[in-house]
């Protein structure tokens, strides 16, 4: 199926501020599914709410745009009713680690089958600007003038821990790369996390001094490596993209649930 056809055309012009990173993601998206040939009705998108979660009022999918941080409990109960469908869950800062950092930690310990994206523009842009649990420590917001004190969580590091088995890293700069990044997620067999650098030139970018759009994601290339490159010995500080982990051992959390409804009907007759 065309790109376009992907698209709900009538909800263009979108939301976004001029240079905001999430419509390259969406692009991305769109893209991979596109090439995975998946049909309109095979797809099913959830969201909460913040600039990431606009992405679904954009997709000719079938969608729901749920409550704040609850954007994977709701998508779990999706998956649970309709285990063939391709359950895919972009997420912001907070959707993904605030106030629904116990959905996130609890559905990858699941390993149940669903892509989740986290947007990581390191700031609750769609209210204001403030300090996310990825801002790092030292950045600047409007809720942090004299800078922030709190410590950034590393998406790859809590998804690994929490048992994803699927976990990769890329930015907006590297399109291509985020493309096939999450192609690879949704065809993966269990819970599949996406973090994508996503630059937000309104209020991160203003507020941290790091020029517009274009600035933002020469960072991006600048400041990123591959997993397990040269350049990461030598540089520390550099952040790592590509895949972590991926794991198809696993068991699925779908397929273990319906063998569990099938010794129960076996137990009972």
């Amino acid at each position: 199926m065309p790109f376009k056809d992907y698209l709900r055309k009538r909800f263009f012009p979108h939301i976004w501020c001029p240079g905001c990173g999430h419509g390259i993601v969406l692009g991305c998206l769109l893209r991979a599914i596109e090439q995975l040939a998946i049909g309109k009705n095979d797809v099913v998108m959830v969201s909460g709410i913040g600039c990431s979660s606009r992405i679904c009022g954009y997709v000719d999918f079938h969608t729901l745009h749920t409550l704040h941080g609850r954007a994977l409990a709701f998508a779990t109960g999706v998956k649970m009713s309709v285990p063939r469908l391709n359950v895919i869950v972009p997420m912001g800062d907070g959707d993904a680690l605030a106030i629904g950092g116990n959905h996130f930690i609890h559905a990858a310990r699941r390993n149940i089958a669903m892509t989740a994206i986290v947007m990581n523009n390191r700031t609750y842009g769609m209210t204001g600007g403030q300090y996310s649990p990825l801002s790092c420590h030292g950045d600047f917001a409007t809720n942090a003038p004299y800078g922030n004190i709190d410590h950034d969580f590393d998406v790859v590091e809590l998804a690994r821990a929490a048992g994803a088995t699927f976990v990769a890293r890329s930015t907006t700069f590297h399109a291509r790369q985020t493309t096939e990044i999450i192609r690879k997620a949704i065809a993966h067999p269990g819970f599949a996390v996406v973090e994508v650098l996503s630059q937000c030139p309104t209020y991160y970018g203003r507020k941290n001094k790091q020029g517009g759009a274009a600035e933002m994601m020469e960072w991006y290339r600048d400041n990123t490596t591959p997993v397990g490159s040269k350049a990461k010995q030598q540089n520390p500080t550099l952040i790592e993209r590509g895949i972590f982990v991926q794991d198809a051992g696993k068991p699925e959390y779908c397929c273990e649930y319906k063998k569990l409804v099938e010794r129960a009907r076996r137990g009972a007759s």
